[in-house]
């Protein structure tokens, strides 16, 4: 990545321990894309219930040359959004999926 890593949390207490999950998933992005030129992560914490459990929200941002990709993962009636390791999980997931489709439409032109 030409510029480091940006991590932000909101509407939560900063985590080390999630910080350096998003740090891993981030270095594996790279693994099948060396073209990221930025990353921007966001976790968040929107509304605290205490009946139904706090909803994590994750947005990867990644900036790579002559296009944006961007994964939002937003709280529903999953509970996988309970957990902010599971929702990194998935963001990342489809963030790798994004890239590697990028990555293959760039060779091909």
């Amino acid at each position: 990545m030409n510029q480091p890593l940006q991590i932000t949390f909101r509407g939560m207490a900063p985590s080390e321990a999630v910080r350096e999950r998003i740090e891993e998933y981030a270095e594996k992005l790279e693994q099948f894309c060396d073209r990221i030129l930025a990353c921007r992560v966001v976790v968040e914490e929107p509304h605290r219930s205490h009946q139904q459990g706090n909803h994590f929200h994750v947005r990867v941002a990644m900036a790579v040359p002559g296009r944006n990709i961007v994964v939002d993962r937003a709280p529903d009636a999953d509970a996988l959004f309970e957990d902010p390791y599971a929702t990194l999980h998935d963001a990342f997931d489809a963030a790798r999926r994004k890239l590697q489709h990028y990555t293959r439409s760039s060779r091909r032109h």
